[in-house]
């Protein structure tokens, strides 16, 4: 340890100050965990915790798509053009991370609700947004669509234009060269985009309780049973949830670790 030889005040005190952000950071997860591990097999075999999780993934995986198809194209036209009012949209989509989560619920039911008037057309046609997967889907495109945005964007900027410029001069159009040059080189952004805005999705809760109390993702099953039954009852479930939050950083850092490899040998 070169910076305890040193004796410098400064690293010791940066590392002490560090070591208690991460202490504080880490024992509420462990004390969960150990305190709902005896109880998590048989939370895993009830139905209810079961349908939830399904649910979860299910409409986090129909966000995905949802913000994959428009929010890639948006991620382009950011990087690669320009045109009024461009610094004031980039800036609005940010706020989705910067407001509460209760009020971006707040803010889609007065859109989305039965007595708005997008909501009466939805309504008319059969579509009913209110306590239903759609809800939960409108709730976490809202929230997780920054960071596909985010993410594709630097990815496109990573690409270098004179390639893009090659491909056209070759006689290759704007929709060819973006399928195949663009797209290709940025696809491993992308990807990560993807997984972030599919794990942040997962973990919605604010948006979604209020647009879609029911049926209910595994945040909204775990408040209703912590305010119905108690800690002891909702800590099996807290422990599911820290276990695949854990399962999915290292699946992310495994993916990025291996994008980040294979870029670097290209």
């Amino acid at each position: 340890m070169n910076w305890l030889k040193d004796k410098s005040h400064f690293i010791l005190i940066s590392f002490l100050l560090g070591f208690c952000m991460i202490l504080f950071l880490v024992v509420p997860l462990i004390g969960s965990l150990t305190g709902s591990a005896s109880d998590i097999p048989t939370t895993l075999t009830d139905g209810r915790t079961i349908k939830a999780i399904l649910l979860s993934f299910y409409c986090a995986l129909l966000s995905t798509v949802v913000i994959f198809l428009f929010g890639v194209p948006l991620a382009f036209l950011f990087t690669r053009f320009e045109f009024p009012g461009k610094k004031v949209v980039d800036s609005l989509i940010d706020l989705p991370i910067l407001i509460p989560h209760n009020a971006a619920g707040i803010a889609l039911l007065t859109v989305l609700g039965p007595y708005s008037f997008p909501g009466k057309i939805l309504g008319d046609l059969g579509v009913n947004v209110v306590d239903t997967a759609i809800g939960i889907v409108a709730a976490m495109i809202f929230v997780s669509a920054p960071f596909m945005v985010r993410s594709a964007q630097e990815a496109f900027a990573s690409v270098s234009p004179e390639m893009e410029r090659i491909a056209k001069s070759l006689g290759a159009s704007d929709f060819k060269v973006f399928r195949h040059v663009t797209f290709p080189l940025a696809l491993r952004g992308i990807l990560t985009g993807c997984l972030l805005s599919w794990t942040r999705a997962i973990s919605e809760f604010g948006a979604v309780v209020i647009l879609s109390y029911y049926p209910k993702t595994v945040p909204v099953l775990l408040y209703d049973v912590f305010v119905s039954e108690g800690l002891k009852a909702a800590l099996p479930i807290n422990g599911i949830l820290i276990i695949l939050a854990i399962v999915i950083l290292i699946t992310f850092k495994l993916v990025t670790s291996q994008s980040r490899k294979a870029y670097l040998k290209q």
